[in-house]
């Protein structure tokens, strides 16, 4: 029968393979396995047809089922944050994982990590396993700093949340309670439908919960609500915003779907766009993108005029029927109404969720992402283009720079046109060079933003264990700094400028459950390695390299059991593994006192309990001629003196089953003698009669799960290794096998966890102070070669090369956005980037970098700006923005908005940053709005509109060539362009001119608004625009 309980290894096999097929279904629970654990069972059982070696080795049991890898430290019931599926954890249904437990048990101390299947997306629902749950935080309505945190699933109710609550805070059956949702220090929202599911309710990470009690008079401390009804709930002390401060004012607000929440009590005081966006749970990262776009003028005066309306593509098969543009129109018009505090924007989440998934949910997401997906969908909700012709696309063989751009941007715009690409579309250039023919191509490609490395040292610590050829050290611990994209090799080289220890002699294990789990080659890369990983590092008395009269052999330690038929649930392995390097050709006896010698710090005498044990000690001194008790001089056999088994001891000391062919210990001894040197072998002591030798353990050579019979010579009892084994596996290896009672008596397994700390582990790596935004555009702009998984076809050799690429910019848009890319991700990774990137907020010189020599302005000032504080996969979304009306700072913060000062702007949370270039900001008739808000004011006739129009139409026109755009040249030939240098410059003097004189008049208009605003107490909100 197999180890592992009643069920033999192809029936486990079969039913937790049948198991995990399982279909998800609502409400079903799964359960969490430790991926290292699994692998183990995987090869125990030969769950994979290409890796059956191993078996039913009892070197690969598994035991029982360990879970520690995932538990985070402290909180039991916690697990690790940023897992992920497949790679740190299984999951396993609840039939498949009471299976394994009844085989295997589960570890000491140890509880199931247990999560529910729950139900997400809007509109295509799909199941998942919920394995992070809600953190929620709990406190009574009259002491609000006892906070208790619960951890919940998204699919239990308000009624079992109030239930714990109630259960937590004591409070009698008979006291009738309610629940509040706790957004601000004073912002309170009734949750009074206890059916609804943490996830209908809108509930996130780290929401305050209050309960509060009736009081004994039958009143409510909070105050009486408003009846209950389906599309009406209340919010206590709803904080408003002025102008000048912010103060407190009750309100109530909508919750139906199908319109914005916002209190139905209008506040004249409110200033247009400083409006909050209510967290729906996990949307964070929705109200920061939203607010950056909100605040970038030409875009929201365009949507606040109605221009959206007529230039609607509700056909376009790439857009989304027009649905997201109308969604997000109605979203502007309520935060720029001046009326509200906060909106709800949850009908805006419902229409991002049906045209984009994976945003359907309230899992946490990436603003840039979200950000990436609106500018698109707005653009393809928004294109003028009603019929797109289909292009063929030219390189440049070798037509000069200009020429190919201009080409590349009309094709551009044929295709796309929409006030997306007037806003934020620039071009760059892209350049390849083959490494073999030398050919090089150039393209000129449109970009919506700029994506920018931060000039990071590329390296990351690692902590290693250092274990030394003195058998008598203890392992020590390192702290190392190695490349984040390096190899194994470079653990090596940094490992040895610490330790003295030549690289050439050092080999990298992973270590797991008293196994080697891994045995890393020197060129495999570093990333392979991931942080909970415990890395061994064993220094070799040779070089494996140069080196191949010796093999490499690793060594586990087994311990032989008696069966207690067939329900054995506990390792047989203990103790850390080794590495040990040997002659290709040895005697036994030398193996052994090798194997011993490595060993000498975790064997000790025998304890002497009684009289027995005492003269069987005596025994051991006269025989062996030394009172080592079984342990000898270097350089000779160690052995000790027993009673002879007879046949029924020895078959109690079968061992467990390695393979089919299992073979008791005696006729295992009888082939190999298993280590064991008889009579004809003694190299000291005298004979005595009945008895016989044996050693402290006995060793088994295996080979892909099999034991290897080869290795020793029958007729000579030599080890011989042949070419096979200069090559290091973990699938090759040699088993110590000790007897129970030789275990307990001369391994000393308190010594095994001993280490010694390096100065290193005091080490904490200096990060640098900050980095400039050039800094990273530099890096964005410098010559890098492909990676090999990334080739480029070169259409000369006619094969995938690893070409040299450059980017360069060519034109830049009217708006610039910018994103630092603070994550990186593989399949071994995943970190954060939280270094601080210094960017200016006024007066950006992008000139250094244009190769264009006639882009024209290029001077930008920051305008908004998407912050993540926290680490991976989670933390929060703020955003920084300019108002447009009064020009200065402030923090969006989900429903909370508040003034900001400058130097809060820049901080080591900047992720997405939004430019506008100077000559493009209101007032300069840039755009085509702007001139048509200019002819409002200045109440020109109806001719001079006739004329805007058709400037509006050369406008567009002129917008459709990328550095074709003001101050550039406008023209395809060189000629004209030199001519519309000169016009434009002068064109610039006219306007210089003009702004004066408009600035007076402008101002004279503003003081009189303001004063009529004051007496009729409207809403205050600058909607002038500067003349031209």
């Amino acid at each position: 029968m197999a180890e592992g309980g009643a069920a033999d290894l192809d029936t486990q096999r079969g039913e937790v393979s049948a198991l995990l097929k399982t279909q998800l279904r609502k409400g079903d629970t799964w359960y969490l396995v430790d991926s290292r654990w699994f692998k183990q069972w995987k090869k125990y059982v030969g769950f994979d047809s290409w890796d059956k070696y191993q078996m039913g080795d009892q070197n690969v049991y598994p035991g029982p089922v360990d879970n520690s890898g995932l538990l985070g430290d402290g909180d039991g019931l916690a697990i690790k944050e940023h897992l992920i599926d497949e790679l740190d954890y299984i999951l396993v249904p609840t039939k498949g994982w009471n299976k394994l437990v009844s085989w295997y048990s589960l570890t000491e101390n140890q509880e199931p990590i247990a999560r529910k299947v729950v139900e997400q997306g809007m509109f295509v629902k799909h199941c998942k396993v919920e394995v992070y749950l809600t953190e929620l935080k709990l406190c009574e309505d009259g002491n609000m700093d006892n906070v208790i945190t619960r951890r919940f699933s998204k699919a239990d109710t308000i009624d079992v949340i109030e239930k714990e609550m109630r259960k937590l805070f004591t409070i009698p059956d008979e006291r009738e309670t309610r629940l509040w949702n706790r957004y601000m220090s004073n912002t309170f929202e009734p949750l009074n439908k206890p059916d609804s599911t943490i996830q209908d309710a809108g509930l996130y990470q780290g929401q305050v919960l209050v309960i509060e009690q009736k009081s004994e008079d039958g009143t409510w401390p909070r105050g009486s609500t408003a009846p209950k009804s389906s599309g009406a709930s209340n919010i206590s002390a709803l904080p408003k915003i002025s102008p000048s401060s912010l103060t407190n004012h009750n309100s109530s607000f909508n919750s139906r779907n199908n319109s914005y929440d916002y209190s139905d009590q209008s506040r004249q005081s409110e200033r247009s766009g400083l409006c909050g966006l209510s967290n729906l749970g996990n949307t964070c990262f929705m109200n920061s993108a939203v607010q950056c776009l909100s605040n970038i003028p030409p875009l929201t005066e365009y949507f606040l005029k109605d221009k959206f309306t007529d230039e609607l593509n509700k056909d376009n098969p790439l857009g989304m029927k027009g649905e997201i543009a109308k969604a997000y129109a109605d979203l502007i018009k309520q935060l720029w109404s001046g009326k509200f505090s906060y909106v709800t924007p949850r009908p805006f989440k419902t229409q991002v969720g049906r045209f984009a998934p994976q945003f359907s949910g309230y899992q946490q997401q990436d603003s840039h992402e979200l950000l990436a997906f609106l500018l698109d969908g707005l653009h393809e909700d928004l294109n003028r283009i009603r019929q797109k012709p289909y292009i063929q696309l030219k390189d440049a063989n070798g037509r000069p720079d200009k020429v190919v751009a201009e080409e590349a941007w009309e094709n551009h715009v044929k295709r796309n046109d929409s006030i997306i690409v007037d806003i934020f579309h620039g071009l760059f250039k892209s350049t390849l060079v083959c490494p073999v023919c030398s050919k090089v191509s150039v393209t000129f490609d449109p970009f919506c933003y700029l994506t920018l490395p931060l000039p990071m040292k590329k390296e990351r610590t690692l902590e290693v264990y250092l274990v030394r050829l003195d058998p008598l050290a203890k392992p020590t611990q390192y702290k190392l700094t190695v490349p984040k994209v390096g190899y194994i090799s470079d653990l090596c080289t940094s490992l040895s400028n610490l330790s003295e220890v030549s690289a050439e002699k050092m080999i990298v294990t992973d270590i797991y459950n008293h196994r080697f789990h891994r045995i890393f080659a020197t060129n495999e890369n570093l990333s392979s390695i991931m942080e909970r990983d415990d890395i061994y590092v064993f220094e070799l008395a040779v070089n494996r390299v140069e080196d191949t009269d010796h093999v490499v052999i690793p060594v586990h330690l087994r311990e032989k059991y008696k069966q207690s038929g067939y329900n054995h649930t506990s390792t047989p392995l203990f103790g850390q593994p080794f590495l040990l390097a040997v002659p290709r050709t040895l005697s036994e006896d030398k193996l052994y006192n090798m194997l011993l010698l490595r060993l000498c710090r975790f064997v000790r005498s025998p304890v002497e309990e009684d009289e027995e044990a005492c003269q069987e000690t005596s025994k051991l001194h006269a025989v062996n001629g030394n009172g080592t008790n079984g342990l000898l001089e270097e350089g000779s056999p160690s052995e000790m003196e027993t009673d002879e088994q007879d046949e029924e001891s020895s078959q109690d000391q079968e061992l467990p089953s390695e393979n089919d062919n299992s073979q008791s210990e005696d006729s295992v001894d009888n082939e190999l003698e298993n280590g064991v040197v008889g009579p004809q072998n003694s190299t000291k002591g005298p004979q005595t009669a009945g008895h016989s030798r044996k050693r402290l353990f006995t060793f088994q050579f295996n080979n892909m799960g099999k034991t290897d019979f080869s290795l020793i010579k029958e007729d000579t009892r030599q080890i011989r290794f042949d070419e096979g084994h200069l090559r290091l596996s973990d699938r090759s290896y040699l088993s110590l096998d000790w007897e129970p009672e030789m275990k307990k008596k001369y391994f000393d397994e308190t010594v095994v966890e001993d280490f010694d700390k390096h100065e290193s582990m005091e080490y904490k790596p200096q990060k640098k102070a900050f980095f400039k935004l050039k800094d990273c555009i530099e890096l964005f702009t410098t010559k890098e070669k492909l990676g090999a998984e990334d080739p480029w076809y070169c259409p000369s050799c006619k094969q995938h090369q690893q070409a040299t690429k450059k980017l360069d910019l060519w034109s830049l848009p009217p708006v610039l956005a910018v994103h630092l890319k603070r994550f990186s991700y593989s399949r071994y990774m995943r970190d954060k980037l939280d270094s601080l990137v210094d960017f200016p907020l006024r007066d950006l010189d992008m000139s250094e970098f244009l190769i264009n020599p006639n882009a024209g302005p290029c001077r930008y000032d920051l305008i908004a700006v998407s912050n993540h504080y926290g680490g991976m996969g989670g933390g929060h979304y703020t955003a920084y923005a300019r108002n447009k009306d009064d020009e200065k700072w402030y923090n969006f913060d989900d429903s909370s908005v508040s003034p900001a000062n400058e130097d809060q702007i820049v901080s080591k949370a900047g992720y997405v940053l939004f430019y506008q270039r100077q000559d493009t900001v209101k007032g300069t008739g840039y755009f085509a709005l702007d001139r048509e808000e200019e002819d409002e004011v200045e109440g020109e006739g109806e001719g001079e509109e006739e004329d805007d129009e058709e400037k509006d139409g050369e406008e567009r026109t002129e917008r459709k060539k990328p550095s074709f755009t003001k101050g550039a040249s406008s023209s395809a030939t060189t000629s004209a362009g030199a001519q519309s240098d000169e016009e434009d410059l002068n064109e610039n003097r006219r306007r210089m001119n003009d702004n004066e004189q408009a600035d007076e008049q402008q101002q004279e208009e503003e003081e009189e608004e303001e004063e009529e605003e004051e007496e009729e107490e409207a809403p205050i909100r600058d909607v002038t625009m500067k003349a031209n």
